[in-house]
């Protein structure tokens, strides 16, 4: 199964207005769709119910993004208090509540997706191979050669 990331919505996606929507935070809507184009599952994870869920998924929809379910682990599951819990099972979490706070989409980026940032896209593939190889690391003194 592909790699489940739960997205929070207010202060993540779009910036804090909770209830109403937020500015869009730099680079969230096109990192979230490289991520599902690299395989991962997303999940719409927030505070937001009735109409204000309703409007933060149309929101994401009018950007270009679907997630594969909403506040559920699976599209079709009808959630209930007495049988479940509103924690998603999930992988990854992204969300700005996260000790240390959100780090950014780059950032995301940079950690989910790594060759995007590997290589500079104004490089040749064939100018990869002027740089010298890496050195094997030395050999302690009690390791055999």
């Amino acid at each position: 199964m592909n790699p489940v990331i739960a997205v929070d919505f207010d202060g993540t996606i779009v910036t804090h207005r909770y209830p109403e929507i937020g500015t869009v935070i730099d680079g969230a809507f096109e990192t979230l769709k490289d991520l599902k184009r690299h395989g991962f599952t997303l999940i719409l994870w927030t505070v937001r119910d009735g109409e204000l869920l309703d409007e933060a998924v149309e929101f994401c929809k009018q950007h270009g993004l679907t997630f594969y379910a909403v506040n559920n682990e699976h599209p079709d599951e009808v959630f209930n208090p007495k049988y479940m819990s509103r924690k998603i099972v999930a992988d990854i979490y992204i969300d700005d509540r996260n000790v240390g706070g959100f780090i950014g989409w780059d950032k995301i980026r940079e950690l989910l997706i790594p060759q995007t940032l590997n290589k500079d896209e104004n490089i040749e593939e064939d100018e990869y191979d002027d740089f010298p190889p890496e050195e094997e690391p030395k050999r302690k003194w009690w390791q055999r050669k």
